[in-house]
């Protein structure tokens, strides 16, 4: 099965919002099998509503539409899927009484706009939202199944997940089981980790490997298809050892668990605990280790030190090495982690000093910092060098942060 993701609204040409509904609908649909070959995005227009599924419908098995299902005049969506399938529109009882319900316990008065949002398309099958009011729909005509869903990526997310998605597995020709798993790789690029893996990556058959680029990281993500679900993970462990065989240093970790997830899960596995001193990052290292239940028992605490005043009263930096050294030096790394471990008594002391742009900041350009690292027997700082804003240079030293600490427990831990 084949299909094309379209998302409507207006909003997303005059670049307000990002597309994010449809990554995460190509996602979830190569989950089950399911190959999405195009995506569409167009205004809240009828006319260019309709267009849009013509040349859908002529190259795909499904076609998920996502917005323009709410309660204002530009939310068409149905009446152009309606138009161009040749069925009415009509309101669903259920949903009615879903958006009635909603609007009595909120104290207020249900109106025309409101009830809208319980319009679904003659003969289709209804999804319900459970986090939100307007109904999702899905319909089958000429050999093509059309789903509508809410645009509000809450509402969208659940309501395929719990609904659209089980719809048209269902759908799928073919009884294979589908089955996949993610690795995620780190301090390596994606054509330096694709050369790595090239004679794997020529080959691939079954699983399929796709590899995904994100700030900072990459992922593969391996797919087999088999009859069952014994044989796919077969072919998983054997395609992940091969993998890991020749890019196994970068990978640290695998399915949906990110770089802050994992060391967290292990520091809280070795009775470890870590603090910083932050400069370049501004707090944003502290952010990502407080995410988390119980993260006192981790990271009992951080400073921002921005200026050199800061880093002499917050974390001990002797003015003699921000004289000699400089603010963006290793031996003000080294200084400010050491700082930062001794007033929190932690195990780990962590600090970021650098350049964040976009001037650049004592001879050094945007994107190079240095990050020093402090440890129960060894103090160091490492120099990096990043591109990008000012706000991805912050979030890449926040993930080189967590990959040296993670590395440092990988190797305590012994593996």
């Amino acid at each position: 099965m084949n299909a094309e993701i379209i998302a409507v609204g207006s909003e997303l040409l005059l670049g307000q919002i990002d597309n994010t509904n449809a990554s995460y609908l190509s996602t979830r649909l190569a989950d089950i099998g399911i190959n999405v070959y195009f995506h569409q995005a167009v205004g809240d227009n009828q006319d260019r509503i309709q267009e849009a599924l013509k040349n859908a419908s002529s190259r795909s098995d499904a076609v998920i539409i996502t917005g323009g299902l709410g309660p204002t005049q530009d939310d068409v969506t149905r009446e152009a899927c309606g138009a161009f399938l040749g069925l009415d529109v009509i309101l669903d009882n259920g949903a009615e009484a879903h958006v009635r319900q909603y609007f009595e316990q909120s104290g207020r008065e249900v109106t025309e706009a409101n009830l809208k949002q319980a319009n679904t398309l003659e003969g289709a099958e209804v999804f319900p939202n459970d986090n939100g009011l307007a109904c999702g729909t899905a319909v089958e005509k000429d050999g093509v199944y059309y789903v509508l869903l809410p645009g509000p990526p809450k509402e969208m997310k659940r309501m395929a997940d719990s609904y659209a998605l089980p719809y048209l597995a269902a759908k799928r020709p073919e009884e294979a089981v589908i089955t996949s798993r993610l690795l995620r790789f780190y301090a390596i690029g994606e054509s330096s980790l694709a050369e790595k893996l090239e004679s794997i990556l020529s080959r691939q058959s079954n699983p399929t490997i796709a590899p995904l680029a994100q700030e900072g990281e990459v992922m593969l993500r391996l797919t087999a298809r088999s009859s069952s679900g014994e044989e796919n993970i077969r072919l998983l462990d054997a395609a992940a050892e091969e993998i890991l065989e020749k890019a196994g240093d970068y990978c640290y970790g695998e399915g949906e668990e990110e770089l802050d997830e994992r060391t967290a899960a292990l520091m809280r596995e070795l009775n470890l605990s870590v603090s910083a001193a932050e400069s370049l990052t501004g707090g944003a290292f502290a952010d990502r280790m407080t995410t988390f239940a119980g993260a006192s028992m981790i990271f009992p605490g951080g400073v921002v030190c921005y200026g050199n005043e800061a880093k002499m009263n917050a974390v001990g930096v002797s003015e003699e090495t921000l004289k000699n050294d400089g603010a963006v030096s290793r031996a003000c790394a080294v200084e400010m982690a050491e700082g930062a471990k001794e007033r929190f008594g932690s195990d780990y002391g962590i600090s970021f000093t650098g350049a964040a742009g976009p001037d650049p900041l004592e001879g050094y350009e945007p994107g190079e910092m240095f990050i020093g690292f402090a440890g129960p027997d060894f103090s160091t700082a490492e120099f990096v060098r990043v591109g990008g804003s000012r706000s991805s240079i912050r979030m890449q030293a926040v993930k080189r942060g967590l990959y040296m600490l993670y590395n440092e427990l990988r190797n305590r831990k012994g593996g």
